[in-house]
Order: structure tokens, then sequence, then C-alpha cells
């Protein structure tokens, strides 16, 4: 089964994670945007410290659950005496619970636009909560 993948975390943020306790987190890599597009809340994600240039099969990561999921836009203005400036800015606000650890089998989606997806070695044991 192919699996969203997250890529170029923070590996204090998944040693956080793997306390077990339910995190938000706020994304705003483009890739990782992208990847969350075709997710949705209930789903397995698995989740890297390895870019998304550099994972290939073999990687380690985590599954976590997808407990909610919000992407926004939001606009940001800069205004003084000589400039007015306006930006957008998206990002990902989502929520996750740990699942286990587990290693990338196969990587997908390494073209711009596409979400990143990995088929994932399963994991035997799984934490219960």
């Amino acid at each position: 089964m192919k699996y969203a993948a997250l890529t170029g975390i923070s590996p204090s943020v998944i040693a956080e994670l793997k306390s077990g306790k339910p995190r938000t987190l706020e994304l705003t890599s483009a890739h990782n945007i992208i990847t969350l597009t075709g997710s949705a809340p209930g789903d397995c994600v698995f989740m890297t410290s390895i870019t998304e240039e550099d994972l290939s099969p073999g990687d380690p990561g985590i599954m976590v659950d997808l407990l909610a999921l919000n992407i926004s836009m939001r606009r940001i203005e800069v205004a003084n005496p000589v400039f007015y400036e306006e930006r957008e800015r998206m990002s990902a606000r989502i929520k996750v619970r740990f699942r286990g650890v587990t290693i990338a089998r196969n990587v997908e989606g390494r073209k711009w636009g596409e979400p990143t997806r990995v088929d994932i070695v399963p994991s035997a044991c799984y934490r219960a909560g």
C-alpha cells in the first residue's frame, strides 16, 4: 500500500512524536503541502528527516495517524513610505499521533507538483493506544 511521505521533518520533532502524544505541526514546504492535498484525517502518513531529493528505498522513518488537516493561505502585508509589499504564504497545519517505526521500500512522485508517496516495510509491532 502507498502512503503519503512528509520529508525533511526535524529529527527533534520525530523524537517528540515517538513519545506517543498527539502533536500539531505547521508545514510550509511546498512539496509537503502538495503531498498533503491527497490526504485526509484518518490516513496513515510516513514521516522522515531525509529530504525529498535524497529519499530512497531503505531510509528510516515513522508512521503517524493524521488526526486533523488544515491547508490555508495567509496574506502578509509590509508597508512603509518607500514601498508596499504584499505576499501570500501557504501552510498546512496537521495534528498527528505516532503509530510505529518503519522503513521505505519504494518511493514515487519525485516530479515537481506530484505528491511524494512511499511503499513501506510493514512494522511487526505498533504502539497501543
